[in-house]
């Protein structure tokens, strides 16, 4: 972790662009556990397999096409409208009001923009839960980007293409390293946005929560995103 002192060199960012889930709340709400098991119920009448093959498949469309709706879409031809109203239907009183982290982002010089896996409608209860419905210019989530998720390479360019943002004048916060290949590759600063050291959770595979050897595409980690975010000011 990066010292909490020290003013991180940042001037020259004018757009700041943040993950949602696990990223803009703590993992350690267990919000995303919720979605987590819808999927697994999803894959499981979908591919017509028992919970331990459904969750195996499930995990494995996860890693391998950024999302599992996208593993879905390719291998089983899902309705991705049908899949993302179903699997966000879920309770969102786990996520508290944070005024203190939208302070810190409402703070920050320049615009402020979500970018998401999930539906815009997910991304909106979640800001609303935190005090933050108000605060972002724009929420790109995964019917923006076509169905075509981070880590894709596309998704990202489609991205700044539709907000109007340079790359080298952007940084990008997320929970998986994986998402942050292509902002580094294109000249964005990146930021991973981890869980507490004591966290552990039986829905969560290692690679979701570790860091890697070939780790140079992550410039700075943070388990306290108010934190650094006041050492960007």
């Amino acid at each position: 972790m990066t010292s909490p002192a020290a003013r991180l060199p940042l001037d020259h960012i004018t757009d700041w662009v943040f993950d949602l889930d696990n990223t803009l709340y703590p993992r350690e709400c267990n919000l995303f556990a919720q979605i987590d098991t819808a999927i697994t119920d999803y894959v499981m009448k979908v591919a017509q397999l028992d919970f331990d093959a459904a969750r195996e498949l499930q995990k494995a469309y996860y890693r391998d096409h950024g999302t599992t709706l996208n593993g879905l879409m390719t291998s089983h031809d899902v309705d991705p409208e049908h899949y993302l109203e179903m699997v966000h239907a879920i309770d969102y009183s786990p996520v508290a009001a944070h005024p203190e982290l939208v302070a810190a982002i409402a703070a920050l010089p320049g615009r402020k923009f979500i970018f998401t896996n999930a539906s815009a409608g997910h991304a909106e209860a979640v800001l609303a839960r935190l005090g933050a419905s108000d605060l972002f210019e724009g929420i790109f989530d995964i019917k923006a980007a076509r169905y075509q998720p981070k880590p894709l390479e596309i998704a990202y360019t489609d991205f700044l293409s539709a907000h109007g943002i340079g790359a080298t004048q952007s940084i990008m916060f997320d929970d998986l390293e994986k998402n942050l290949r292509v902002p580094h590759a294109i000249g964005m600063a990146t930021v991973q946005v981890v869980a507490g050291s004591g966290f552990a959770h039986e829905q969560c595979d290692a690679w979701e929560l570790g860091r890697g050897e070939d780790m140079e595409h992550v410039h700075h980690v943070t388990d306290d995103i108010v934190t650094f975010l006041a050492r960007c000011r």
